[in-house]
């Protein structure tokens, strides 16, 4: 591509730049620094603030410079946010290497714009884990890092029911909202570990404990959760104790692997799994397995990868490991199934919620807009826009089921192989 006319407008230029740079036409209208504008009129609007968001993507030429560029502030998407991100997603997958960009042809045109320079340094949000990758340590600043936002932020994103795990949406009718439909996912993992009173429930992280006071109300059971979020637990004891339920209800701060209060009737572990990682997957499943008595059923609720690659030591860092889950990993439902079975689980049941996983995504971006100046005043401007376009974007990949979401019901069958399974289905899912 020929350098630009001098006289052209920032806007016409960045447009031309960026095509030449990610090899594809723009499919988003650009509104640059001084005002002017191009690109197609129909189309949701890229709003480039300042020269740094193109000098972040010149040195990170994919969804991480996009990405940094946005939560600094320096970029913004006015429009469908929804049909921005998709529109934006051709280009971000393309991610070029900075050695194969094709700098010498618009040479010029960075120099003219101002935009060569030394790499901005990461805004500060960026989180930033050290030691050995699943260890304790470790994760225990991941956890932190993405979970200590502040409880009255997540109020504001989660709504009343404070559950952070895709709702089970059994209606349609008006006035049947994201607080209805989980109310009824916690009901239907109550239902499908066969909860009687009496009986234990151990709870691997718990979050704010929303469904361990369900369990006990409800279901008359006994509950240990644990989590390592020092936030989640505070908030957690706090509700138990509003509730009446501090006899029933014991909230820890602790690992799953320093567990010794077998055995249980049933274990629950909604969202958390995919904290563990591929590698240390069979030992946290057999350490469930020897918590449970025999009969004992185990709920894994768990995001799981369908298109998406499997990631390579030498892929560049994604906006979800740099800014959301630091090193949070997204098996197939397969690798799942067949760990649980090597653990020792006989897998009973397999129920696929990609699609409530992305209604219930829209309805949390919906709760961060409609209060969008109190949740900046509770973390930073920074933040926020971390979760508004990473739970975007994580709606479109569970629609364009790039990811999904399973229950994965299994049973610690007796030494005699019997499972203490209800003979249908009917008993668990309505």
């Amino acid at each position: 591509m020929a350098t630009i006319a001098p006289h052209s407008t920032v806007a016409t230029r960045l447009s031309s730049l960026l095509e030449t740079v990610l090899q594809t036409p723009m499919p988003v209208r650009i509104r640059a620094w001084d005002g002017s504008s191009a690109g197609p009129a129909d189309a949701p609007t890229l709003v480039i603030r300042h020269k740094r968001a193109m000098r972040r993507i010149m040195w990170q030429p994919n969804e991480l410079g996009l990405a940094r560029a946005y939560v600094a502030g320096e970029l913004d998407l006015e429009g469908d946010i929804y049909d921005a991100l998709n529109r934006l997603a051709a280009l971000v997958w393309r991610s070029p290497e900075i050695k194969d960009m094709p700098l010498h042809t618009v040479a010029a045109d960075l120099v003219r714009l101002g935009i060569l320079g030394t790499q901005p340094k990461p805004p500060p949000e960026e989180m930033h884990v050290s030691g050995d990758r699943h260890s304790r340590r470790r994760d225990r600043q991941a956890v932190s890092q993405h979970y200590d936002v502040g409880n009255e932020f997540y109020r504001i994103v989660l709504g009343e029911s404070m559950v952070y795990s895709c709702a089970y949406w059994t209606s349609d009718a008006p006035g049947y909202g994201l607080a209805d439909a989980q109310r009824d996912k916690l009901d239907l993992i109550c239902r499908k570990l066969g909860l009687r009173p009496g009986e234990r429930l151990l709870d691997v992280g718990c979050g704010w404990g929303s469904l361990a006071i369900h369990a006990a109300r409800e279901y008359g059971v006994s509950v240990l959760g644990i989590t390592l979020s020092g936030e989640q637990a505070e908030f957690a004891r706090k509700q138990v104790a509003e509730a009446g339920l501090a006899d029933q209800i014991e909230i820890r701060i602790q690992d799953y692997r320093d567990l010794d209060d077998s055995p249980f009737d049933a274990i629950s572990s909604v969202g958390m799994a995919e904290h563990v990682g591929t590698g240390p997957y069979r030992e946290y499943a057999e350490i469930l397995h020897g918590q449970l008595k025999p009969g004992g059923r185990l709920l894994n609720h768990q995001i799981g990868r369908l298109r998406l690659p499997e990631k390579s030591p030498d892929q560049p860092q994604s906006f979800i490991d740099s800014y959301v889950f630091p090193d949070g990993e997204l098996a197939p439902i397969g690798t799942t199934v067949t760990l649980l079975e090597q653990a020792g689980f006989e897998v009973r049941d397999v129920h696929a919620l990609r699609e409530h996983y992305a209604r219930t995504l829209r309805a949390w971006v919906a709760n961060l807009d409609s209060d969008w100046s109190a949740a900046v005043s509770l973390t930073s401007p920074g933040r926020a826009r971390v979760w508004r376009l990473y739970m975007a974007a994580s709606a479109l990949a569970f629609e364009q089921a790039r990811i999904g979401v399973n229950q994965v019901l299994a049973v610690k069958t007796h030494r005699n192989g019997a499972s203490d399974m209800p003979a249908t289905r009917s008993a668990f899912v309505a």
